[in-house]
């Protein structure tokens, strides 16, 4: 934990200011030590780097799947040059000059892919936050980032303050057992001006999946134990590689994108290598939980959180990107994210 990081923190229990003790430090990162709340008293660890608000959850579905992801953020925690297209894919018309100079909030952060390129693209801070042991990884894969910090810690009762110009969750809000809880908790940390970007799966255009593969999920791969389910997403992602990059990727931009089936999804991954592919295969078979939302309720979030000119768009026709801004701040002429600051060029995409 960076020093700096203390003055984003707020003690999930009582909103109280924490001081920092120090047990452990390497340069300017503080490995072990505690986080203790000057209102309630409460003590809260760093261990590893990372300061721990998390408890094990007493809800079951909510521990297994932070379990499942910390299991998998830590067993594929490499990075990729690809990540880059992804994140700008699923938090358009946001682009990287957006970011210089905010602060910056990441719910739901896995192994930090999205912290690193946030930081590099030259925001004040980037805190992310995660409940799963996913961010021992993303420690590791940002810690040589000054402006970026890992925080373990519940989206749904946020240990910060209401302190950032932007938030961001990236396919994490569809895993919670209230998506729309965690959206609201993340946008309760913005300041008035700031901005707030989601992306979900959709329900539209995802039948197949809500129908087919959602029981098997829940009830069979779910309950897996992870070293199983990592070889049986191994063995199923096969005829998907075998198909992208035999069919959808020669087919990308033709037929492929307008009449197979998935096509705009899958010529989109069609040039991920068969570890990234596996990846994406695990991650959907893993979740105890995940919800697939419908445009109509996807805007409702935005309209019932308060929020003003929201953009809502479609992606690669099976998901949900959208982002809007809290009323009330100052006028920015830097700011604005709507339609006319979506680059020529800009695509949708997603890791689902």
């Amino acid at each position: 934990m960076k020093p700096a990081l203390l003055s984003y923190l707020a003690c999930p229990a009582c909103a109280g200011s924490l001081a920092l003790r120090a047990a452990q430090s390497e340069g300017d990162e503080v490995i072990a030590g505690s986080l203790a709340c000057a209102g309630c008293a409460a003590t809260y660890r760093i261990v590893r780097g990372v300061p721990r608000f998390a408890p094990v959850p007493d809800q079951e579905d909510k521990a297994r799947t932070a379990q499942a992801f910390g299991w998998e953020w830590n067993r594929f925690s490499e990075m990729d040059a690809r990540y880059r297209r992804q994140f700008l894919d699923w938090i358009a018309p946001v682009q990287p000059e957006f970011f210089a100079g905010k602060t910056v909030l990441e719910g739901g952060c896995g192994k930090g892919r999205h912290t690193a390129l946030a930081a590099e693209f030259g925001a004040r801070a980037v805190v992310a936050l995660d409940l799963s042991d996913a961010v021992d990884a993303a420690w590791r894969n940002t810690r040589h980032l000054p402006n970026a910090h890992i925080v373990q810690g519940d989206i749904l009762h946020p240990p910060l303050r209401r302190a950032f110009d932007y938030a961001f969750s990236v396919g994490v809000l569809h895993h919670l057992p209230d998506p729309e809880a965690g959206f609201r908790a993340l946008v309760s940390r913005l300041r008035p001006g700031g901005h707030m970007s989601a992306w979900v799966y959709g329900r539209e255009g995802n039948g197949w999946i809500v129908r087919l593969v959602n029981p098997v999920r829940e009830h069979v791969t779910s309950r897996l134990p992870r070293r199983v389910l990592d070889v049986v997403a191994a063995a199923t992602t096969v005829p998907l590689w075998l198909a992208t990059k035999l069919v959808y990727g020669p087919l990308h931009g033709h037929l492929g994108r307008r009449s197979l089936p998935y096509g705009p999804y899958l010529a989109y991954i069609a040039d991920f290598p068969f570890r990234e592919q596996r990846t994406i295969v695990f991650d959907h078979l893993v979740a105890p939980t995940a919800f697939y939302v419908r445009r109509d309720e996807f805007a409702a979030w935005f309209a019932r959180a308060g929020l003003e000119d929201a953009v809502i768009e479609w992606h690669n026709a099976n998901s949900w990107r959208g982002c809007a801004c809290v009323p009330g701040g100052p006028e920015a002429s830097g700011d604005a994210v709507g339609p006319a600051a979506v680059s020529a060029g800009s695509t949708s995409g997603e890791h689902a």
